[in-house]
Formats: structure tokens, C-alpha cells, sequence
């Protein structure tokens, strides 16, 4: 599969989506298995996020789309008449998409790290 680079503008747009998902309360997102920050965890200021809670929760909703598509999978291919080929094959191309977008991001954020360590002081 040829995977081409994503600009700066969609890395942009992505991060921005990452930033209102985490700020989304989890019950209603669509992935089941997110829970709700606990009362242990540390207030943040309105209007600020942390971007290790939002990098995580990205990567904790590409991990369960993940293990969504392997459960439908394993459920086809044990007879399950509930599951359809259909349903498997989307699950599969979501969970696909979701861990090529977190890879152009990784790299994308591992490119501007180098920058950053290259540059002169």
C-alpha cells in the first residue's frame, strides 16, 4: 500500500480534531472501552489541553478500533450470523486508516523534533 506524505494543513486539521475529541466527554464516543478522566487526575484550566492526554486518548482510540476490527473478524469467521462481511471489511479499513494517520503524525512530529534539535541556539 503507497502511503503519500500528508501537508502541514491536514497535520493542523488533524491535531485540531484530536484536541476536540479529547475535550469530548467519553460517553459519547463512538468507541466503546474510553473511560472518563477520574477525579484523582488533575483539574485543567478551561480553554488548555494536555497534549500527552490528547496523544493518548488518539492512540487509545486507535488501539480499541484495532481490537474492534480483529473481534469482528474472529466473530466472522466463526459463523457469527450477526456479523457481516461488510461490517468486518469497514472495521478493518477504519482501524487501517486510523494507524496510517497516527504513523504521519509520529513522523511528522519525530521530523519537527530533529528541526527543533538541529537548530542553533
Amino acid at each position: 500500500m503507497k502511503t503519500s506524505a500528508i501537508d502541514s494543513g491536514r497535520i493542523e486539521a488533524m491535531m485540531a480534531q484530536l484536541k476536540a475529541a479529547a475535550q469530548k466527554p467519553s460517553a459519547s464516543s463512538p468507541l466503546e472501552g474510553i473511560s472518563a478522566p477520574t477525579l484523582s487526575q488533575k483539574p485543567q484550566a478551561a480553554g488548555r489541553v494536555d497534549f500527552a492526554e490528547v496523544l493518548k486518548s488518539s492512540i487509545n482510540q486507535v488501539n480499541q478500533s484495532q481490537v474492534n476490527a480483529e473481534a469482528l473478524g474472529k466473530s466472522f469467521a466463526m459463523g457469527d450470523d450477526k456479523v457481516s462481511l461488510s461490517d468486518v471489511m469497514v472495521a478493518g479499513q477504519k482501524a487501517n486508516i486510523s494507524l496510517q494517520a497516527t504513523i504521519q503524525v509520529r513522523n511528522r512530529l519525530v521530523s519537527a523534533y530533529q528541526d527543533i534539535m538541529n537548530m542553533q541556539v
